[in-house]
């Protein structure tokens, strides 16, 4: 017999090692899901260290720091839920990666916030409480706090059960009944609150009348011809136009603003003007994107790819710039009474208040943006490029006409309202269009294609467009933001008042 070679490695160890190597793998799945957790609590440190180094030698520091900490955890919060609308639609259409999605959200939401995200904030939240009929300025700060948590609260839970609620709605909740609480019900402007209450309902119908138009235009006027390339180099640059022009004055209006004054009519005559240069510009540089493109949807679907992008970026600006306040607000109004125990219905913003929001926002969508970006962009309806573009237009536009009306208006109920918009749309086009029907055909007869059998009710209630479960979630959550943060902000004011007051 010959002599065995002997083994260069031990197959005991071997063993050992595979287990320990399978055995950190599961370890580093679960732990993966605390490092949000843990960076976010690191977050929250760090504001309460910048907030007590900028007020330690003041008057009120403890009570400051302690706003700083809510407001830095209302900021993540706004960025977990209420961002995920401006780059959703751009990422279910895959027009960019959630990598890309989430750089420009976290570049543009800081920008905007830092740079037209106002030196001046209203303290109570559009205006529904009268800061007059407030005891003293300890009972506004403890107002202030218990509505500040209650609304970061609601938008947490929100987040977690996976429904994009309005941070606004959840703002004016918790003020309204922290209000209540502190100052009881003639404190409140109830003619201000019957404004809020009708936008919930026509903000996000608005936002899906708008979106389906401009579907319904695309699909009319370019998908179900012909000649698709050609009819596209004819109106994708017009539709470019109208993207620019209704961006830049929605900047002005929400951006701008904040700056200098700027009324309706100035914001829609600049926007007019940016439209129409845009509309020069991209003609020449449609047609050369256009050259070699084969006459079909996935040719359509390059074209619209930068302009997606583009008002990915300008969402997400304007909601900076106009969302920061729902968390500096109150906290600015905080350190105001803290320090000079006055109430104001304005007060300035400190620089050390809006790193703490703008840097909450970023961060909040870097760790927990996904998952609400996935459902909105994703598991709503499905969305291409154009059907995402028109999600995207339509924001911009719905809150120039809300603007033009006088009605407050959320970003979110737009952005999401827009989505089932065009998910519906495409529910009741494909069964009534003639133009579509007339195309598929031809192009059955072209082709030789067999048309399919007629499916039966149940098959085509199962094959809806649009996901009735998340529909039912989503309004169901918008219905009771306001309640359910009011609620919990009068709960959190008796605490407070009986333990500290």
């Amino acid at each position: 017999m010959g002599k065995t070679k002997p083994k260069l490695v031990k197959p005991t160890l071997d063993k050992d090692l595979d287990k320990i190597a399978h055995v950190e793998e599961a370890a580093h799945h679960v732990s993966r899901g605390f490092a949000p957790l843990g960076i976010a609590l690191i977050f929250l440190v760090l504001a309460t260290v910048l907030a007590g180094a900028a007020v330690m030698d003041r008057p009120g520091a403890t009570i400051i720091i302690a706003a700083a900490a809510i407001g830095a955890y209302m900021a993540m919060n706004i960025g977990a839920n209420d961002v995920t609308n401006n780059v959703g639609p751009a990422v279910g259409s895959r027009a960019m990666t959630m990598g890309v999605a989430l750089a420009i959200a976290v570049v543009f939401e800081t920008a905007g916030a830092m740079i037209a995200g106002g030196d001046v904030v209203s303290t109570i939240s559009r205006g529904i409480v009268d800061p007059a009929k407030m005891a003293d300025a300890d009972t506004f700060i403890w107002a202030m706090m218990a509505s500040l948590l209650s609304s970061a609260l609601w938008v947490n839970l929100a987040t977690w059960i996976g429904a994009p609620v309005s941070t606004t709605h959840a703002v004016v909740g918790g003020v309204l009944g922290a209000g209540i609480a502190a100052a009881g019900m003639s404190a409140v402007d109830w003619g201000v609150m019957g404004g809020i209450a009708a936008s919930w309902i026509i903000s996000p119908v608005l936002g899906g009348i708008i979106a389906a138009l401009f579907l319904a235009f695309i699909k009319e006027f370019i998908i179900y011809r012909e000649e698709k390339i050609a009819a596209a180099q004819r109106w994708v640059p017009v539709l470019i136009g109208i993207m620019t022009g209704s961006f830049i004055a929605y900047l002005a209006l929400k951006g701008l603003n904040k700056l200098i004054a700027i009324s309706l009519m100035q914001a829609c005559l600049i926007g007019l003007a940016f439209g129409i240069l845009s509309w020069w510009l991209s003609v020449p540089l449609i047609r050369r994107q256009s050259r070699g493109l084969d006459n079909r949807n996935q040719s359509l679907r390059k074209l619209f790819q930068l302009p997606l992008i583009f008002a990915a970026a300008l969402l997400s600006f304007a909601h900076g710039a106009n969302d920061v306040a729902n968390a500096i607000g109150p906290l600015s109004a905080i350190v105001h009474a803290a320090q000079d125990h006055e109430i104001s219905g304005e007060v300035a913003v400190p620089l050390w208040v809006m790193v703490i929001g703008a840097a909450g926002i970023s961060l909040g969508l870097l760790l927990f943006g996904p998952r609400l970006i996935r459902l909105v962009g994703e598991q709503i309806t499905k969305l291409n490029p154009m059907r995402a573009f028109c999600v995207s237009l339509s924001a911009a536009i719905t809150v120039i006409v809300a603007s033009a009306l006088g009605l407050p208006v959320s970003s979110t109920h737009i952005a999401v309202g827009a989505v089932f918009g065009v998910g519906f749309f495409r529910e009741w086009y494909t069964r009534n269009s003639k133009r579509r029907m007339a195309y598929m055909r031809n192009k059955a007869e072209r082709f030789e294609i067999e048309p399919k059998p007629e499916r039966n009710p149940e098959e085509i209630r199962r094959r809806y467009l649009v996901r009735r479960s998340h529909f039912m979630t989503i309004v169901a959550a918008w219905i009771i933001t306001v309640p359910a943060s009011a609620g919990l902000a009068a709960v959190l004011y008796w605490v407070m008042s009986h333990l500290v007051i």
